[in-house]
């Protein structure tokens, strides 16, 4: 079953002759995302379709954005803290060097990104509305140069992770997203959102320069002929990001981000909840982006019998994790107690490495209760014969 979910979810390509498409889709794949997107965001009276267009094309410009600018600063995939910073881009010979400024760009672009494309789903509200958008007609303008090249295409930076182009074929699927997908989509802009909340709660900017400024100090002393140094050619980078996370965390944190982040994840669940809502009332069985009960993916996605309603319940074990109705099990607190997240958000701690693993870190928000178990998760795990970060990756 992995095989087949993986090649169903990377089956986007650069090549398309589907007649069903929309003019919309066509526009995106003629003139890019940036200028779609500044079409109809001028639009005096756009209509549902547009408008959804817009909270999507506003998605994918926060994506592009960010792709953008780790093309320009040669900043590398193995950055896996972030969704975004892990997608494969074509490399850039001339790349200026990185810096915590850039990172701090990064994470706040994306912010503002995913609040636009909310902003266009508010004024969207409950309309019905239907779009068929072309998968092989997005793509991103990566080194910024207006054309389509080599390595931009979705399948390239999106399909690589997950599966590695299996699949792949001449065409590419054309989706008809609905009303449900509003839901759905306005869910992972409130994932997106909390991702970067919670990183800038911490401020990486300053981090990111004290170890990059240390570790040209370091190559500075092997002189004009660096030895052969194998440990650093493998591990050097991981190690630099690692330090580079450690001592942001080990700064005095923002509330008010981590507030932030904390409401964006309960929003995700409720837009999820609503999601699954609209896709099992729906009536129809055309192309469908994330199929309901007796419906039929445009990617060809097999979800086993009872699927939405296992999500739903490992939905219902997150949010009751954070409200703090349940407690996060540590190593060191035994049988009865746990971390209590929601107040871990309403006012969040230094964190060092030490202090996590031993236990201290938390202990403001430890206390007794009932803890989280993660049956709920192995069901699903079961259900979908070990493709469950797939498909929540997919479900968000």
């Amino acid at each position: 079953m992995r095989r087949l979910l993986i090649a169903s979810l990377v089956a986007l390509l650069p090549g398309i002759a589907q007649a069903d498409r929309s003019p919309i889709s066509a526009e995106i794949a003629q003139t890019g995302i940036a200028a779609t997107e500044a079409r109809l965001a001028a639009l005096d009276a756009p209509k549902p379709p547009d408008l959804y267009a817009l909270a999507g094309l506003r998605f994918l410009r926060g994506v592009e954005r960010a792709l953008q600018l780790r093309w320009q600063t040669g900043m590398r995939a193995d950055w896996s803290e972030l969704p975004i910073l892990r997608l494969p881009i074509p490399e850039n010979p001339q790349a200026r060097p990185f810096t915590g400024a850039d990172l701090t760009a990064l994470l706040t672009g994306i912010a503002d990104d995913m609040d636009a494309a909310r902003a266009a789903l508010t004024t969207l509200g409950p309309q019905d509305f239907a779009l068929e958008i072309a998968l092989a007609d997005l793509w991103f303008d990566i080194n910024l140069n207006g054309t389509r090249d080599a390595g931009e295409d979705i399948a390239a930076v999106a399909g690589q992770m997950l599966g590695g182009g299996i699949g792949m074929g001449p065409e590419g699927p054309v989706v008809r997203f609905d009303t449900a997908d509003a839901a759905w989509l306005s869910a992972y802009t409130h994932l997106l959102s909390a991702f970067t909340e919670v990183a800038l709660a911490y401020d990486p900017g300053p981090a990111v320069d004290r170890i990059a400024t240390a570790s040209e100090k370091m190559y500075a002393l092997w002189g004009d002929t660096p030895p052969e140094n194998a440990f650093d050619m493998m591990f050097g980078r991981q190690v630099d990001r690692v330090a580079m996370i450690l001592r942001a965390l080990a700064q005095e944190p923002d509330p008010a981000r981590a507030r932030a982040a904390h409401a964006h994840l309960l929003s995700m669940i409720t837009e999820n909840r609503r999601f699954w809502a609209l896709a099992a009332a729906e009536t129809d069985n055309d192309r469908e982006w994330v199929p309901a009960e007796g419906q039929a993916s445009a990617l060809g996605l097999i979800m086993p019998s009872g699927t939405a309603a296992h999500w739903q319940a490992i939905l219902a074990d997150a949010e009751a994790a954070l409200k703090g109705e349940i407690l996060i099990p540590h190593w060191r607190y035994g049988a009865e107690a746990g971390i209590d997240l929601a107040k871990l958000f309403d006012s969040p701690p230094r964190l060092d490495l030490v202090g996590l693993v031993q236990g201290e870190a938390f202990l403001p928000y430890a206390r007794k209760g009932p803890r989280m178990r993660t049956d709920s998760w192995r069901e699903f795990e079961r259900l979908v014969q070990g493709d469950a970060m797939l498909f929540a990756i997919f479900f968000n």
